[in-house]
């Protein structure tokens, strides 16, 4: 679950001004719920890993989306048989999220890749105790590159944190632009730094709001 701390947001708007507008969020969640979390700023977004993007003029560009009606309809048939399974429909993918029902886990994936065989133009992403289908082609990564070829991005250093399996994508793009990754938490990485735990990420960010420049961990 997100959590947003009180800190958090005056961290993102002082860094905003600092930075002349060049910082942007990147998610696979909805829009809706980053501004939700974010409230009151509104900052540019990547949403839905890309499928939606708020650029830094304010305009929402929205990606073809496939048509999910079979991924709905072998989603939901499935939660509606096992309770702890939650389907999220958004506007270009569908999310099957089992963190409370761990055990239908390899249930969940059969189902999905089964909705993924039958739907043209999409992929299975596997995240945090859920999968998601979405378009095929676009991720973090794609979101990002895009986000880089414009201004206030272009010509930057690009940095990148998350602590999902789904930032892997947008840790490389960074990194291949020679910027880089910062991995939140446990687990193999392509990153080139980590952090612990999210507390240890805002107090980085409160580092460099403060012009005091700290080397996250290797």
């Amino acid at each position: 679950a997100v959590q947003v701390t009180a800190e958090l947001i005056p961290i993102l708007r002082q860094l905003t001004v600092q930075l002349g507008g060049a910082i942007a969020i990147v998610s696979g969640r909805k829009l809706t719920d980053l501004d939700a979390f974010l409230a009151p700023l509104q900052l540019p977004c990547a949403a839905e890993h890309g499928a939606q993007r708020r650029s830094p003029q304010g305009e929402i560009i929205r990606l073809a989306s496939p048509d999910l009606q079979e991924v709905v309809r072998l989603a939901t048939a499935l939660a509606a048989r096992h309770a702890g399974l939650r389907v999220e429909i958004k506007s270009a993918a569908v999310a099957l999220h089992y963190r409370h029902a761990p055990e239908m886990e390899t249930l969940a994936l059969q189902v999905m890749l089964k909705a993924a065989d039958s739907t043209p133009d999409v992929e299975l992403l596997r995240g945090k105790s859920v999968f998601e289908i979405k378009p095929a082609g676009i991720s973090k990564g794609t979101a990002i590159q895009a986000f880089m070829a414009q201004a206030p991005f272009a010509g930057r250093l690009p940095l990148f944190a998350g602590d999902d399996a789904t930032d892997e994508a947008g840790f490389s793009a960074v990194q291949r632009l020679g910027g880089h990754g910062i991995k939140v938490g446990e687990g193999a990485t392509v990153a080139h730094y980590r952090c612990q735990e999210p507390a240890a990420l805002r107090q980085w960010l409160l580092a460099a709001q403060n012009n005091e420049p700290k080397e996250p961990m290797r």
